[in-house]
Order: structure tokens, then sequence, then C-alpha cells
């Protein structure tokens, strides 16, 4: 990949202003990547940090891009009609400090997704150094590499150590998982890009340069807009895609989405929400932003031990539905800007209707061209 290149150049189904889906854990499935990529954006699939059940999806994502191409339609409805390349026009996110890089790769190579994303090595980049060189070395660079950080430093040390295609660049208003302390995209991605821009390495050698693409906080046109205008060439979009008909998650976990309000108060980045369920192996930078409960306020309120805290976890599981909300205990991730979904859309339809907004706000042609 020439990182010079338009993001339509690369991945040739796409449409600007190219929209990328988040590979959320345990949410992005097939059903929703192929999806999103067949309105024209990117859609990853979630691997984490788990790949035993990764080829499963491969396959199934393999069978409804043929579908997609099959399906009678606009092209620009779906526009897996328009490519005929040897990549799988869906990416994969793998957790770097879980996955196996033993297992993945053989699916990388057999399958290639058009995209690998990593995220949270247990030390730095140069975890992710094998990653990088297999899969550039076993595709011949057919399989472009992605790269999320949340910070000036994680950034420089993922260029200078990985030299990514992407750089994928998470500001705090992220649901999920990212890191505890960041800034919002809005000081955050030109930040960046002047420091990249001023490394004299970096400076001197085009090649070197990765695609910025903004993640975090961004559910509509208008939130693409301005990460554009802050000079990310593409957006990733995790939050807005909780509410779409292609994410297996419960009802009750969608509908607290839908009601959700005023973000920035009603939704906390803790590690509360990852204790409560066991998962103790993230590295101790990272947590997960969701919408205020039970769990949380009890526990920081002094009302319940962490022992207490995770029996009553157990206890609402069993109870489904009822278990999300502000009310509930079940752990409900989604980032800031929740309060701005209010309605349940297939995934292509959220492509389209928020590249459209893109465009009317911007109400200029440059965007062909990035």
């Amino acid at each position: 990949m020439d990182r010079r290149s338009p993001f339509p150049s690369t991945y040739p189904w796409t449409k600007a202003p190219v929209i990328a889906q988040a590979p959320m854990l345990n949410i992005a499935g097939p059903e929703l990547a192929t999806a999103v990529s067949a309105a024209g954006g990117i859609g990853f699939i979630a691997g984490g940090n788990d790949v035993s059940n990764l080829e499963g999806k491969l396959q199934k994502a393999e069978q409804l891009v043929r579908e997609y191409k099959a399906a009678e339609g606009s092209p620009d409805q779906n526009r897996l009609q328009l490519y005929d390349g040897s990549n799988l026009p869906v990416g994969v996110g793998f957790l770097s400090w879980g996955a196996d890089l033993k297992m993945a790769l053989p699916l990388i190579i057999r399958y290639r997704p058009c995209a690998v994303w990593l995220f949270a090595p247990p030390n730095s980049a140069a975890d992710q150094v094998p990653w990088v060189e297999g899969i550039r070395t076993q595709t011949g660079g057919s399989v472009t590499i992605w790269v999320q950080v949340g910070s000036v430093e994680d950034a420089t040390d993922a260029v200078v150590k990985l030299q990514p295609d992407v750089l994928v660049v998470q500001g705090s208003d992220g649901g999920g998982h990212g890191l505890q302390h960041s800034a919002s995209i809005v000081s955050l991605v030109p930040e960046i890009i002047d420091h990249l821009d001023a490394k004299p390495s970096v400076n001197a050698n085009d090649s070197l340069k990765p695609k910025i693409v903004a993640a975090g906080g961004l559910v509509d046109g208008r939130g693409v807009a301005v990460a554009l205008t802050l000079g990310a060439e593409a957006v990733v979009m995790g939050t807005r895609f909780l509410a779409s008909l292609e994410v297996p998650i419960p009802k009750g976990y969608q509908q607290a989405i839908i009601e959700a309000s005023d973000g920035g108060i009603h939704t906390i980045r803790s590690a509360v929400y990852d204790r409560v369920r066991g998962f103790l192996s993230w590295p101790p930078k990272y947590s997960p932003r969701g919408i205020v409960n039970q769990t949380h306020t009890d526990f920081v309120a002094g009302k319940v031990t962490e022992q207490q805290n995770y029996e009553l976890y157990q206890q609402a599981l069993k109870k489904g539905n009822p278990g999300y909300g502000p009310n509930g205990r079940l752990a409900t991730f989604a980032g800031t800007a929740v309060g701005l979904v209010k309605e349940i859309l297939p995934a292509g339809e959220i492509v389209r209707r928020t590249r459209k907004e893109t465009e009317s706000i911007l109400k200029i042609d440059r965007l062909a061209k990035l």
C-alpha cells in the first residue's frame, strides 16, 4: 500500500468520506462488518484476544460477501458489486495483549482480510512487531496494518517501530476500552499530525507517514465533518453501530443505548466494569467507558465490596434484558456521543446517512479525493 494513495484506491469498494466500523469485542461479527463494507465503508470483525472461533467468522464473511455481490440492486447501495479484488473486503481487529499470532497468522494468510487492526500491546509497539512482520511477509503486503493509539507518545512509538499503513487515533470520548487518560480528538488528532510532520525521519519520507483515522465520539455527519477538518482522512464509529440491526447484543443493551443522554455525565471510563466481570488481563493503562449504572455507583460509594459487586453482577446476568441501563448492573459500553443515538437502523443505512450528512455539511468536492 502506498500510504499517500487515497482510501478508495486502497479499498476500491469504499466511497468517501470513508467510514470504518470498530472491531468491538464480542459485538462486531461478520454480519455487521460486511453490511458496513457493502455500504461503502470498511467493516471489521472482532478477532479480540481469543481467536479460536475466528475461522468460522471469516468463513461467514466470505459467504456474505458472495451474497452481496450476487444481490440485485443499485451499485451505489451495494458497493461490493463493484469490487473483484482478491482480498476479503472486511478487516479483523486483534487485542495484542491476548491474541495468539501463531493461530491468527494462518487465518490471515488463508482469508486475506483487507486490513488487520492491532490494539493494546502489553507494553509498547515493540510487542506488535512480530505481528506486522509476519503479516507483511506472508501476505506480500496485501493486508494493510491499522494500529490504534490514544496519545502522541504511543503514536510516535507505533510509527517508528511498526510503520503502520493506518494510525487509528482514538480520543477520550470513545466507548469500550481506551487509555485511562487521553484527550479528545479535537486536540489529539491535530497534535499527532503536527508531531509526525515535525519528526525528521517521518517528514523526510512520505512512505513512512500513515493515514490518520479519527475515532471516539463520532456518531453522525457533524462529528465526521469535524474529524476531517481536523486532518483525519477517514473515521471510525463504534457506538453508533450498537443501534444497528446487525449487532448480536441483547435488546436491553440496545434499548439502553437509545435511551441514554448527556453522555459526558452518564458514561464513565472505569476499570470497575472489567473487575466485576473477572476480565483482568487488560494492560493497566486501559479501561472501558460505559453507561453509569449501579455496578459503578454502589462500588464507588462503598455500598458493596468487590466480591459482593461480582456476585450481584452474576445475578444480573440471569435477569437478561432488565439488567442493562442506568438502574441495572450489566456493563453497557458506549461513548460520550451515545445521547445522539436515537434510532435503530440497518448498518448500511447508518453509513449512507452519515456520509450524506457529512457531504452536505462540508459542501466541497475534495471529499472524493481523500
